[in-house]
């Protein structure tokens, strides 16, 4: 499987397909596996670029807490569309992934074709919210680091397809990658200017909201509500959401 060299840290990712690209990202604890469903339909006029964050799957997980970051994880992102000769995206995630899709946009805006923002919040704008958020972000990694993966057992359904080697990179990810250090990623939606679609499950009450605040505030942006669907919108209900992102894509100027 191939692995691409960042400075010593091995990140695996998969290439299926061709045409233009297509970069998905997966949620924390996940691993490029939760996006299974997708490959079939989305590879078909598409070359679908999946991988594996840093500490997660089959990705390294360096043990300086300093290489896991934002700057870090968007930084992956560009090298992997160097890696197969795409200068622009559709780029888009899960939860994690969605918000580091946001972070890549505000970038490296020249290089995303569009946006695929799905079961994803945009951070916050209050200190103390952030704070709160963070805290629970580090509160996971304790609970990793006494643990271990058994943790994940009780999270939502695209965490079922993840095998990671152990809870110590995900633990150094919670802490690096999972909190966030400011409010550039809200502050910013205004300023997005390229299609842009918002994904959310009907039953992913956490992320509902922010799902509607990013659809009013991004320019243009759609919004798909994913029935009888959870956090993991792809995997509960595949072929709806399928079907909206295939849609969706299909529709997109010609790249």
């Amino acid at each position: 499987m191939p692995k691409l060299n960042r400075d010593g840290v091995n990140i695996y990712y998969e290439v299926h397909g061709s045409g233009p690209a297509l970069l998905l990202t997966h949620g924390y604890s996940a691993t490029a596996q939760m996006w299974q469903g997708q490959i079939e339909p989305l590879s078909k006029k598409h070359t679908l670029i999946l991988w594996d964050m840093r500490g997660h799957g089959q990705s390294d997980y360096p043990a300086d807490q300093s290489a896991y970051s934002e700057a870090h994880t968007v930084a992956d992102m560009a090298a992997l569309l160097d890696q197969v000769g795409a200068k622009k995206a559709i780029v888009g995630g899960l939860s994690l992934g969605g918000y580091m899709s946001l972070a890549f946009y505000n970038k490296h805006p020249e290089r995303v074709r569009s946006l695929l923002i799905i079961d994803t919040g945009p951070g916050f704008k209050k200190d103390e919210a952030r704070e709160a958020w963070n805290q629970n972000a580090r509160s996971r990694a304790d609970s990793l680091e006494k643990d271990g993966l058994a943790t994940l057992k009780s999270g939502s359904a695209e965490r079922a397809y993840a095998v990671h080697r152990d809870a110590i990179g995900l633990a150094k990810a919670a802490r690096g990658m999972l909190t966030q250090r400011n409010a550039d990623v809200i502050n910013k939606l205004g300023d997005i200017k390229v299609p842009s679609l918002v994904v959310v499950g009907s039953k992913d009450t956490p992320f509902i909201a922010a799902s509607d605040y990013m659809a009013a505030k991004i320019p243009g942006a759609q919004k798909v509500v994913i029935d009888d669907a959870g956090h993991a919108s792809n995997i509960d209900q595949p072929q709806a959401f399928n079907a909206a992102i295939v849609s969706y894509v299909e529709k997109l100027p010609a790249a």
